[in-house]
């Protein structure tokens, strides 16, 4: 437990005993007053999340305050108005940013941290208009990474360093807005993942979208223990351009016609579930804040235990919406038991079986020791001789065998050729001399 949740818990306790004194019985979270909110106005009637997921009625308990979201991305921007007094740390883990981790890195992606964190975390205006994010009064981390040529140190690098920074510097929570394609992931990511989830630190993940050409849900969205986020649009139907699909999805949250705030102030339309994990990301930090010794195991349990079914999904599970939609309000004030487990799994025995699995022993030998005759002794050694002379050896494996493979050839080759001598004699003619007659 981080020194910032220790406080909470001990604040809260403080509260639940005065309550209990007041009135003799258990109270329920204490209500709140609600965040500065227009609803007239028409960025924040654009947020159309805000009602759809249930995050205005779980203002009216609370609005993050004493929760930490590390949003490791293309870093966060310096907009007052929305990130003023938000972002209290950060860094880059990636060579090519500041030391803050607020400059925004790459042609591309650079606006892409701050539309992430506005969506989880940002202020919003004092009179209650412009760009809200789902949890308010959170406090954000702002850890820079560099995707492609935008960074000197190698990605998953990065994200194993960004991960540890985060977790030792006090966030309850980590968003991972990106996805790499693949199913597997560098070994160096287990031990990063490893010890954010041992300092009980929920991270939330993006499945990716088809319209990127994510065709199947890739790491980190597939790394036991990570709440993957699917998309879905206005109506709550699973996105076909803005999510992929995939057995790993624990909960699904908007992720079409989107608002963030770029690095610069301006208020942007864009989509994908890289802004539907922060929406999650900001409802597990108003569950934090509301319960605030809550683990990061409950956590997740409650997000998936409450999620608004939906028709015709599979269930438990479904590879488009995971267990549902993601409803905030009834997340925070459900009656959910604890759980002792991960309901996304164990990366820790994953990592057992499928990266140091201990090898199976060597079987004892159930036969005793063969016993093998003793070799015959070599020949004694003969007194050396001239190489120049025959020796018995040589004698009867040389020339002995040689003689009697020539003698004969040379006697058959003899017969031969007199036998072709006297052919040759009896075919000449005789001749007829005229001189010899009378």
């Amino acid at each position: 437990m981080t020194r910032r949740r220790m406080l909470r818990s001990a604040v809260a306790l403080v509260a639940v005993a005065a309550s209990v004194l007041l009135l003799g019985s258990t109270p329920s979270p204490t209500p709140t007053p609600p965040v500065a909110d227009d609803p007239a106005d028409p960025v924040r009637a654009a947020e159309y999340w805000l009602d759809g997921a249930g995050i205005r009625d779980a203002w009216q308990t609370t609005r993050g305050e004493g929760v930490t979201i590390a949003v490791i991305d293309t870093g966060i921007g310096k907009v007052p108005e929305v990130f003023g007094d938000a972002v209290v740390g950060g860094t880059d883990v990636s060579g090519a940013g500041t030391p803050d981790g607020r400059t925004p890195l790459g042609a591309v992606d650079g606006n892409h941290g701050s539309w992430v964190a506005s969506l989880a975390a940002g202020r919003g205006k004092a009179d209650g208009t412009g760009m809200v994010g789902v949890a308010p009064e959170a406090d954000l981390l702002s850890v820079s990474v560099g995707f492609g040529a935008a960074a000197a140190v190698p990605f998953t690098e990065q994200v194993a360093k960004g991960i540890r920074w985060a977790v030792d510097h006090g966030a309850d929570i980590i968003n991972l807005s990106f996805t790499t394609n693949t199913l597997d992931w560098d070994e160096s990511w287990d031990d990063a993942f490893l010890y954010a989830f041992e300092h009980d630190v929920v991270v939330v993940v993006a499945a990716g979208n088809r319209g990127s050409g994510t065709n199947i849900i890739g790491a980190p969205a597939t790394i036991p223990g990570v709440l993957t986020v699917g998309g879905v649009d206005q109506t709550g139907t699973a996105s076909i351009e803005a999510s992929t699909q995939g057995i790993t999805i624990g909960i699904s949250a908007p992720s079409e016609g989107l608002l963030g705030v770029s690095a610069d102030g301006e208020v942007v339309s864009w989509s994908g579930t890289s802004g539907a994990a922060p929406i999650v990301a900001g409802v597990a930090a108003l569950i934090r804040s509301a319960h605030p010794d809550i683990s990061a195991n409950d956590v997740i349990n409650r997000i998936i235990k409450t999620a608004m079914p939906v028709a015709d999904a599979q269930k438990p599970r479904d590879p488009l919406y995971g267990f549902g939609l993601v409803d905030a309000d009834a997340a925070i004030s459900a009656n959910i038991p604890s759980v002792s487990e991960n309901p996304m799994g164990d990366l820790a025995e994953w990592v057992r079986l499928f990266r140091r699995a201990d090898s199976v022993p060597t079987p004892e030998p159930s036969l005793g020791p063969v016993d093998i005759p003793p070799l015959p002794d070599a020949d004694a050694p003969t007194e050396a001789g001239s190489p120049l002379l025959p020796s018995a050896d040589s004698l009867r494996y040389g020339t002995l065998p040689l003689i009697a493979l020539t003698v004969p050839g040379i006697l058959v080759a003899l017969g031969v050729t007199a036998a072709a001598r006297r052919i040759r004699s009896a075919r000449v003619p005789v001749r007829h001399n005229p001189d010899s007659e009378e």
